[in-house]
């Protein structure tokens, strides 16, 4: 088992923490980024019939989750201003999840859901270290 504690420590350390928020970052923000595009392909078809749940009408709820599930998931999958990008996501997710599926329907809500608890988890662990927030806060404290 010795052969082992070098690999166990390099996991543990900051470096694989941050390996790991970077992999859960990228995965997240791909996928959700892919349901964005599709919602903007197919914007003039979907604006008149997208899903109301906040009363602001058809085309004004899908410019705001296309905007978190394209635009926030960029700066998610570069790491900057991280913490406030999962913010119209986590929302966005939950939305989706309560609002918008039958919940009834387990099958419905289960993506949103999943998407919602990786982006409230992405709220608390911040970007990492292979982020540009931590490039950019680095070059601030230097500075």
């Amino acid at each position: 088992m010795s052969f082992l504690t070098p690999l166990f420590q390099w996991l543990t350390n900051e470096k694989g923490y941050s390996i790991g928020v970077l992999i859960l970052r990228l995965a997240a923000g791909i996928f959700i980024m892919t349901h964005g595009v599709a919602k903007m392909q197919h914007f003039s078809e979907l604006s008149h019939s997208f899903a109301d749940p906040l009363g602001l009408g058809p085309k004004v709820s899908l410019l705001l989750i296309i905007f978190a599930e394209f635009g926030c998931a960029v700066f998610l999958i570069v790491g900057l201003f991280t913490r406030l990008a999962v913010l119209p996501l986590i929302f966005g997710m939950a939305v989706a999840a309560f609002t918008a599926h039958d919940l009834s329907v387990f099958q419905e809500v289960e993506s949103p859901l999943l998407y919602m608890f990786i982006f409230i988890s992405l709220f608390f662990t911040g970007a990492g270290r292979y982020s540009l927030d931590h490039l950019w806060g680095k070059r601030l404290k230097l500075g």
